[in-house]
């Protein structure tokens, strides 16, 4: 969340600045990228629930993904609109 705020990237608003309070950087997770994920603590599936047509197997707070050198390459792909 926190590079592509920094980055700009169009629809990621990350409202809370990475806090799992809104949902505001909500992403669907590429398939084939979802078991290289630790998953989601509860916190964030609660906060999924106000995401806008969240994935229920593939959608996920990006500010809770943890970026690792395993992840390099991660797609996620954004939704038409944030909440």
């Amino acid at each position: 969340m926190e590079g592509a705020r920094d980055t700009g990237v169009p629809g990621i608003e990350a409202d809370c600045g990475g806090a799992c309070a809104c949902s505001s950087c909500h992403v669907d997770v590429a398939q084939d990228w979802l078991e290289r994920l630790t998953p989601p603590q509860p916190g964030e599936a609660d906060m999924l629930d106000f995401a806008c047509s969240p994935d229920p197997a593939r959608s996920r707070l990006s500010c809770q993904i943890r970026v690792t050198p395993a992840l390099d390459g991660l797609v996620v792909h954004l939704p038409e609109r944030q909440i």
